[in-house]
């Protein structure tokens, strides 16, 4: 009895995979995995189950104390990077199910996509790139955890399409609305791009207004007629517009890719350089994360004299480069870690990140 039942789970996963569009990435179609794994799972397929080797990484874990925009904040409500990847994951499915491609895909790549962020967020990133000889970016911290530091060294293994997604989902500031900038993406990869833009420029005018940072009139009223007051309608008119304009998704036949009409384009181009402006370059220059940045370069020259308390694993993956090893051990810190860390070297370290937090 037992046999029969997995058999009929067995084949329903097969005709789930065939009711998806033909531009959908299957367990057909994929490029698989750097090392060829042989999985014998009827109920999981292989994109569920790179999304389960995801959440339960420790690094997955540690994104519920990483900061989104404001640096640590005591605030229950704020976002954090954690419920920032949740909220990503949710519109990536939704999308991905009305388009008929694959969800399992757009979900793993989307709980992956932020997994290289330090601490401190964006400020912390920036910290890092002007330290490292080789620079640094999240997007390719995200990969470098997945393939080679998770899992104490051995990586995760997970399918070339997560990877590849996770790696392309960052957006330069201006119009990244353009195709030449998702060529060659997965459409289930271009899903996350986008949705990890409404994601966070929906979430960040809440915490933004809760900061008392903003308030929603100060927010030009075009933008507002355009895709409503609410956060609920904000999504809504977004995903929307994305579903309906990246319709030929579903079909065979052109050139298909995620986008949204010209006018709305327009529209949330002028949203992101507002929030630019007056919200996500303020918060950068301000005396919280100038001390962040100060903590992050104070903890690295710390520890590459110190290199004793990097662990062994992180050590080995960078085959000697210390500044490499301690820009890993950095990276995963939380800002919590990171802040009693500082205070352990100089007690006055974290008192201006600590000062004023929300």
């Amino acid at each position: 009895m037992k046999e029969e039942t997995t058999k009929k789970i067995s084949y329903h996963q097969k005709d789930l995979e065939s009711l998806l569009s033909p531009n959908a990435i299957t367990s057909k179609n994929t490029k698989g995995r750097i090392k060829a794994e042989k999985i014998n799972n009827h109920i999981r397929n292989i994109f569920q189950i790179d999304r389960d080797r995801i959440i339960h990484t420790n690094s997955f874990r540690r994104l519920k104390h990483k900061s989104q925009v404001f640096i640590a904040p005591l605030g229950d409500h704020f976002v954090t990077r954690l419920t920032h990847t949740i909220e990503v994951a949710q519109i990536s499915r939704t999308i991905s199910r009305a388009l008929r491609l694959n969800e399992d895909l757009t979900e793993a790549i989307a709980l992956g996509h932020d997994l290289g962020h330090s601490p401190f967020g964006h400020v912390g990133e920036t910290a890092l790139n002007k330290i490292s000889s080789d620079g640094f970016h999240h997007s390719k911290q995200s990969v470098r955890i997945i393939e080679k530091l998770e899992k104490n060294g051995r990586g995760l293994n997970l399918n070339y399409e997560v990877i590849d997604g996770i790696k392309r989902h960052s957006k330069p500031q201006g119009k990244f609305f353009a195709k030449e900038f998702i060529k060659g993406l997965s459409l289930e990869g271009q899903i996350v791009r986008i949705s990890d833009f409404i994601a966070y420029v929906t979430s960040d005018i809440n915490d933004a207004t809760r900061a008392g940072l903003l308030d929603l009139n100060d927010l030009p009223k075009n933008v507002l007629e355009a895709i409503g007051e609410k956060h609920s309608s904000r999504v809504n008119t977004l995903v929307t517009n994305i579903i309906d304009n990246s319709s030929d998704c579903m079909e065979g036949e052109g050139d298909p890719w995620i986008r949204m009409s010209d006018e709305l384009i327009e529209i949330v181009t002028e949203l992101r350089n507002y929030m630019f402006e007056n919200i996500y370059l303020p918060v950068s220059n301000s005396s919280a994360a100038i001390s962040s940045m100060r903590i992050i370069e104070i903890l690295f020259d710390y520890l590459m004299n110190n290199s004793d308390l990097i662990p062994d694993y992180l050590l080995e993956v960078s085959e000697g480069n210390l500044e490499k090893s301690v820009i890993d051990y950095i990276t995963g810190m939380t800002d919590d870690f990171a802040l009693r860390f500082a205070e352990t070297l100089d007690p006055s370290l974290a008192s201006d990140v600590f000062e004023g937090r929300l």
